[in-house]
């Protein structure tokens, strides 16, 4: 194992000239996208204020994607549903927002399906619904002290999504007196010939099943003594997965506000059974998506083609997520991922991978080992880049420019990776943002692991071990991150595999 050195020692020898096209490239980028710190592969709204992802489903051969939006300031406010459709899951067309606050209240977070039978009566068979599944929160409700200020609606579609009528009997589920009463996810579950819903009541989950979509019966609960209890419970996902060895599982995804293992918000999961009326897990540990700090409010989608199971998540964290130093807009999504389950009886555990397409790569290079050790001037801070560890072995990953680092690394000795983003630009917003290293156990072994970067104006993702270990970050730079460092004896590999990214806003 090389002596890890700070990368400004070298930093300083080198001409500045090496940093000014970079700089350059994010002030002349000739798009409506080119803000400093704007997102250039990852979807943020236009402008203003955005959470999370709301009614994710595939349908008409595109992705769907609404979302918490506020279109009148870049903090929370009255919250609507936003809407961008996408056919590749990376390049995004922005729609008219799709639900308005209205007399019930907010529009919170919440779900969609396709009624393809016409259960509802809200369609056709020839022409059926798209039906969005949300919260209302009543503001009134709540500052005259009431507890059943949030209840759920439902609203249709007739064209895909591009205009929606609210339904004229919501609310669907009125709120039984629990404080917080919300986020709800259906969907379809075969063997019982019913739509399923799940949502969250404060620091546990409610079961509800329904023919119609419109008559709603509560089945059970889950959660009352499982799992972390550090906050209230957000944004519920319940959905089936089969192993590589051919076990069906049920995984139900709980987003938890505070009580993250890096602080704030975080999201946990467990793998258990769905009999179509209760879910049971053997699980006793919690188990965490992302190891990062800047992944929240999951969901998968619906209909995803070939059964496939695809999660994008908010990338911010409550504790910070107001006052980050963007200017026009606030917030972005993460990479969608393609979820699997992996293990057995004895540890299930969900592994993710980054799903991008292949035509915003804009030319690929490669690194040799002893180059990226002494450190390599990078092409581009906009990036993919790709490369295999020995889980054995100590690695170290620095990304910097002449006065900002960050640096994340495996280090079997203490039995943890870590990710440092202390000293990587602009902090001073939130104490709360960087307050120290985000540790993460996990169990060395001698063998080849893969590690995927992504690299984005202000944010990092790592993938490692297939996706077992993720850590999603954002990161403010003064400038772009211009200057690499791997350093490692278990680099398991001869080349670093190095792709520039090209932006997916050319077109908007």
């Amino acid at each position: 194992m090389r002596l890890l050195f700070g990368l400004f020692a070298f930093l300083i020898i080198l001409p500045s000239g090496c940093i000014d096209p970079l700089i350059k490239q994010v002030e002349t980028n000739d798009t409506k996208y080119s803000e400093r710190f704007r997102p250039q592969f990852h979807f943020s709204p236009k402008s203003n204020w955005m959470n999370d992802p709301n009614g994710l489903i595939f349908e008409n051969d595109r992705y769907h994607l609404f979302y918490q939006f506020y279109p009148d300031s870049t903090v929370w406010g009255p919250m609507h549903w936003g809407h961008a459709t996408s056919e590749d899951l990376t390049h995004w067309t922005h729609q008219p927002i799709a639900l308005y606050p209205d007399s019930l209240g907010y529009i919170f977070s919440g779900s969609a399906v396709m009624d393809y039978k016409n259960s509802s009566g809200l369609g056709s068979e020839n022409q059926p619904a798209l039906v969005a599944i949300y919260t209302y929160h009543n503001m009134e409700y709540e500052r005259s002290g009431r507890n059943d200020y949030q209840t759920q609606g439902i609203a249709f579609s007739l064209d895909h999504g591009m205009t929606w009528e609210k339904f004229d009997g919501n609310p669907v589920i009125k709120n039984p007196g629990i404080k917080d009463f919300r986020d709800p996810k259906v969907f379809w579950h075969e063997p019982t010939q019913k739509w399923i819903l799940i949502l969250v009541a404060g620091d546990h989950a409610r079961i509800y099943n329904s023919k119609n979509l419109i008559d709603w019966t509560f089945l059970s609960d889950f959660g009352h003594n499982e799992g972390a209890h550090g906050g209230v419970w957000e944004c519920p996902d319940l959905f089936p997965l089969t192993t590589d060895q051919g076990d069906q599982k049920w995984v139900l995804i709980i987003s938890i506000n505070p009580g993250g293992p890096q602080g704030g918000s975080a999201t946990q999961y467990f793998v258990g059974d769905f009999d179509g009326q209760k879910f049971t897990t053997a699980q006793k540990e919690s188990k965490w998506l992302d190891f990062g700090r800047d992944n929240y409010a999951g969901v998968t989608y619906n209909d995803a083609p070939e059964d496939k199971r695809i999660l994008m998540g908010w990338m911010s964290n409550w504790d910070y997520a107001q006052v980050t130093p963007t200017t026009n807009w606030r917030s972005a999504m993460t990479l969608p991922r393609s979820l699997e389950l992996k293990g057995s009886n004895s540890d299930y555990y969900l592994v993710q991978n980054p799903i991008i397409e292949p035509s915003i790569i804009a030319r690929t290079e490669e690194f040799d080992v002893a180059q990226v050790t002494e450190g390599v001037v990078l092409p581009s801070s906009q990036f993919q880049m790709e490369f295999e560890v020995d889980l054995s072995e100590k690695t170290v990953f620095e990304l910097a420019n002449e006065q900002d680092q960050f640096v994340f690394s495996i280090d079997p000795t203490l039995r943890q990776m870590m990710v440092d983003r202390r000293f990587s630009g602009k902090i001073e917003f939130s104490d709360k943002f960087a307050p120290g290293q985000q540790i993460s156990a996990f169990i060395p072994e001698n063998r080849a692991a893969k590690v995927t970067i992504f690299s984005d104006a202000s944010s990092i993702e790592i993938f490692v071990d297939q996706g077992r270990y993720v850590f999603t970050n954002q990161v403010f730079p003064e400038q772009p991150y211009s200057h690499l460092r791997i350093v490692s004896d278990g680099v398991k590999t001869d080349k670093i595999i190095f792709s520039e990214l090209n932006s997916i806003w050319h077109e908007q």
